[in-house]
């Protein structure tokens, strides 16, 4: 699919991130294909996918643009998106339209810089899609001066300087969509379905949902605690 059908596929809509690493209760390709498909029954334009193996699964019986990722953990258990060019490479040649790429300025393995990455995709895969994932402004502005063909707020909250946000950052998406023009993806601590729709009302190209709809253990979680407090007001 070339890129303008993928952008004019996903526009206004909901992709569906389908993840679970090692530990989690829904890890395994299997359930991952089972979650893409059931998220395209309800609607959804694209599918979130981490790891060669589950792009390539769902690839191969959901016909939806995918967003390939390859997540990387450092010695001090931070996580990285993608950090390296091959690391890329394997998720796109698995079937992924869209790769998304750390877009922080951390410094990545082998030294590799994210304008030299974002050119190999460009050069090799003219039909890939690159996307970034950062945390904050400046990390945006760095991403779309690397070539980046669409920027998400999906590490919002999840890197040194913004592990104080604590729910989706909506003053990050206003400056994004008002300074930069790129499709801007509002992705991250999304819970609602009202959160949802006032995103998508302030200029976020699409909406990518994960935990909301693929973290059972965390949705039962949520009820849980809020039974709780009503249990303290007895």
């Amino acid at each position: 699919m070339k890129k303008n059908k993928i952008l004019e596929s996903i526009k206004d809509g909901l992709i569906v991130s389908c993840q679970a690493r090692k530990g989690w209760p829904m890890q395994g390709s299997n359930i991952m294909v089972a979650f893409a498909k059931a998220a395209k029954q309800g609607g959804a334009v694209g599918i979130r996918a981490n790891g060669k193996e589950d792009v390539s699964a769902i690839s191969q019986v959901v016909d939806l643009p995918i967003i390939g990722i390859n997540k990387a953990w450092d010695e001090n258990m931070r996580v990285f998106i993608t950090p390296t060019l091959s690391m890329a490479i394997e998720v796109i040649e698995a079937g992924a339209n869209i790769v998304a790429l750390d877009g922080t300025m951390r410094e990545r393995p082998n030294g590799e810089k994210l304008e030299f990455i974002i050119n190999e995709i460009h050069e090799r895969y003219p039909d890939v899609l690159v996307m970034t994932d950062i945390s904050t402004f400046e990390e945006g502005l760095y991403s779309y001066q690397c070539g980046a063909d669409m920027i998400s707020t999906t590490l919002a909250g999840y890197t040194p300087q913004t592990s104080h946000i604590k729910s989706f950052d909506y003053d990050l998406l206003k400056k994004l969509v008002d300074n930069i023009d790129k499709p801007i993806i509002a992705e991250g601590k999304i819970h609602t379905k009202e959160e949802a729709l006032r995103i998508l009302e302030m200029g976020s190209y699409c909406i990518v949902v994960g935990t909301a709809i693929t973290r059972p253990e965390v949705i039962t979680s949520w009820y849980v605690e809020e039974l709780k407090k009503g249990k303290k007001h007895d």
